[in-house]
């Protein structure tokens, strides 16, 4: 027998409450709860005879085997996920609207060469091919389905068994098991987990896009991420053409790489190089400017810090920051002005992360610092000298991680020297390299060097 149980469900966070209630006690958000009908089966659903698959077995029993990956036709998309796709995956890709994810899983089955089944709940047929001819793509292989109901997709998919599947989004499906809306946490979790069930029975894997929310968090429960082999979250700025992909959980390999792409009419295209991309070339006898070796994960790279520093018009000086943390800049500021003797309080400091990045290394502090000083005294920093150190409240030069990798890829973009803590472990840095290394130890040994 069938039972029905009302509830109201919270559709920012997932949480229940027998009645309705304004403000939601888990997310502190207003008028987020929504009535939904939910069918519970009682009664034996299963014979209490165990078979011996159900059996609990010891870990020797089991073989570890080899995850045989899946490489697609996206070189970056392939390091985020440790090498490519594995056979019965779920990865879970999100992102703001009109931030690219339909166009990189688009471009991803137009370049495979592998049958691919994009499942479409959002655009016709029609529209996705007009999307196919502005990026240059025509591939027979590739397989359109417009439909937003499991139980005549998860057919259709059996039927024409392709090797990976996309549904675009999972929030437009539902089924009909549920009386809740499509979009709601009741559909969306069920949805997603009867196509998880298929993914590991067919050893086929789904790519799901998924909304996000205006707080940045991927739309749906947060059982959805736990469902998924894969998080992925794309990123970037509407005002630039770069875009950056993240693996915020990866059950077959690490979160700590990531992709850059360019937007482009025709769609993504890779950066392999991402420093030669990102740094100007015209900024000789430009003062205010500073090259920093960041890190993001375990992919290093160098980005252009421009700041600028000017007398207060108003009684207040201001404080402006893009791509960098505002409280940080305030702390630096407060060092220069306690240890290195230079008043700062009745300027005006702007700071910009060339290129729309978002940078929250610490190890950019000492360029920070330097491309500030540079823009006070209006002297450029010279060209072929970067940064790669940390700031302390003491004024101390503090090392940073995997210094190694930010070392060598300043030497291969072709600079000169490269100012880092001494304290930095030198059995790290490695050998062979035509770049000068510089240890300081306090900012004004810092200062000395470039302004003296």
């Amino acid at each position: 027998m069938a039972k029905t149980k009302t509830v109201f469900i919270c559709q920012n966070c997932g949480a229940e409450a027998p009645k309705w209630v304004g403000k939601c006690p888990s997310c502190d958000q207003w008028n987020t709860y929504i009535e939904e009908v939910i069918t519970k089966i009682s009664g034996p659903q299963k014979n209490n005879v165990l078979s011996s698959r159900e059996l609990p077995q010891p870990l020797k029993n089991f073989s570890a085997g080899e995850n045989t990956r899946i490489p697609t036709s996206i070189g970056e998309l392939n390091r985020v996920l440790g090498g490519g796709l594995v056979p019965g995956s779920v990865v879970l890709l999100g992102g703001e609207p009109g931030i690219g994810k339909s166009t990189l899983a688009l471009q991803l089955a137009l370049l495979s060469k592998s049958k691919i089944l994009y499942i479409s709940g959002e655009e016709s047929g029609r529209q996705i091919k007009m999307r196919a001819e502005r990026l240059s793509g025509n591939n027979d292989n590739c397989y359109i389905l417009n439909e937003v109901q499991l139980e005549i997709v998860l057919p259709q998919i059996e039927h024409l068994k392709p090797e990976l599947v996309i549904i675009d989004s999972i929030q437009t499906m539902y089924t009909e098991a549920l009386e809740s809306i499509p979009g709601s946490i009741s559909q969306v979790r069920e949805c997603a987990a009867l196509l998880l069930r298929y993914a590991k029975q067919s050893s086929t894997p789904v790519i799901l896009i998924g909304h996000i929310t205006k707080d940045g968090n991927l739309a749906g429960p947060k059982v959805l991420e736990h469902l998924v082999d894969t998080v992925l979250q794309f990123e970037g700025d509407s005002n630039y053409n770069y875009r950056v992909l993240r693996a915020f959980k990866n059950r077959f390999g690490s979160t700590s790489e990531l992709g850059i792409f360019q937007m482009f009419d025709n769609g993504l295209v890779e950066v392999e190089n991402p420093s030669e991309i990102l740094l100007s070339h015209n900024y000789n006898n430009l003062s205010g400017i500073a090259i920093g070796a960041t890190v993001d994960g375990i992919r290093p790279f160098l980005i252009e810090i421009q700041a600028l520093v000017s007398s207060a018009a108003y009684g207040t000086p201001q404080r402006s920051t893009t791509g960098f943390d505002a409280r940080r800049l305030n702390m630096l500021l407060a060092v220069l002005e306690k240890r290195a003797g230079f008043h700062l309080t009745t300027k005006d400091v702007f700071l910009n992360i060339a290129g729309g990045l978002r940078i929250n290394d610490p190890g950019i502090d000492l360029a920070v610092i330097s491309a500030i000083l540079s823009s006070n005294v209006d002297r450029p920093v010279t060209r072929n000298i970067c940064f790669a150190a940390e700031v302390g409240l003491s004024g101390e030069i503090r090392p940073v991680n995997r210094i190694e990798q930010r070392v060598k890829e300043a030497d291969k973009i072709g600079f000169k020297k490269i100012l880092i803590s001494n304290s930095t472990d030198k059995k790290q840095l490695g050998k062979n390299l035509s770049i000068e290394i510089i240890a300081v130890d306090r900012v004004d040994q810092a200062v000395k060097f470039l302004f003296t």
